[in-house]
This record gives C-alpha cells, sequence and structure tokens, in this order.
C-alpha cells in the first residue's frame, strides 16, 4: 500500500449546517464535484468530504452509535503562534466549542482544540520544529 492518504470523510448528523460551517464560517471553497450527499472541500493534495452520518454507517456496515471521544483529531497546522489564535478566535466566533484554549505544550508547540457543529476536534497547532515547502505542505521527510 502506498503511504498517502486522499480523502478524509465526517460522518455528519446535518450536512447542510456543517456546509455552511465549513464555506461561511471557515471560507473554505466546495468542489464543483460535490453532490446532493456529498461535500467535497480539496486541501491541495487531500480532500475533505462531508456525507450524512447514517449513510456513512450504513455504507460501512456499521452501528451508528457515537461514544464520545472517536480517537482522531484533524488538525490544521499553522505557521506562527499569533495564527494559532487569529484562527481559534475566527471559529469561536462563529459559535463552535472550545474544547481547549490555545496554549504552549508540552511537546514544544502551541495549539488548542475546538469541535466542529458535529462533535469532530479540530486541532488549530503551531510546531516550531516543523516546515511548509513552497505549496504549504508540512515538510517533515
Amino acid at each position: 500500500m502506498r503511504q498517502k492518504l486522499n480523502l478524509i470523510t465526517l460522518g455528519v448528523s446535518d450536512l447542510e449546517k456543517s456546509i455552511e460551517f465549513f464555506e461561511k464560517g471557515l471560507k473554505w471553497k466546495r468542489s464543483s464535484s460535490s453532490t446532493d450527499n456529498l461535500a467535497l472541500f480539496p486541501l491541495g493534495g487531500m480532500v475533505l468530504a462531508l456525507y450524512p452520518r447514517k449513510l456513512l454507517a450504513e455504507d460501512a456496515m456499521v452501528e451508528d452509535n457515537p461514544t464520545g471521544f472517536s480517537g482522531i483529531t484533524i488538525s490544521y497546522n499553522a505557521k506562527s503562534e499569533r495564527e494559532v489564535d487569529e484562527v481559534m478566535g475566527e471559529v469561536e466566533n462563529l459559535g463552535v466549542k472550545i474544547v481547549k484554549p490555545p496554549q504552549k505544550v508540552f511537546w514544544g508547540g502551541y495549539s488548542g482544540y475546538f469541535k466542529d457543529p458535529d462533535g469532530h476536534l479540530f486541532e488549530v497547532a503551531f510546531n516550531p520544529l516543523w516546515e511548509f515547502d513552497e505549496n504549504d505542505n508540512l515538510d517533515i521527510l
């Protein structure tokens, strides 16, 4: 298997509400390849998909039984502590829950967490040891 992920799909309870959060709140652009039940957001070599949670569970042939922490976070890597503060301020103004305000963390960086409208955990982090390439991709080889 290639060491590559191309798509992350989040199961959402209210597709329109989630689309509004990402489009109007975060100002992300939806792909024209999106459909009635699937919203696609290109992320520079990767895609974030939003799909109705019930349908996603059915497709995976599992029970839709949320239990709290799912064991996964999605991270936005900022280029400075100031950018972390700015992004966290923007999402807080959208009315989402700030789970952990931005702060210095044990691994030497600076980060905070928020939940999107469906409770998915997003980390906003600055790692002073990581660099970005000319395309804004993390360069951690």
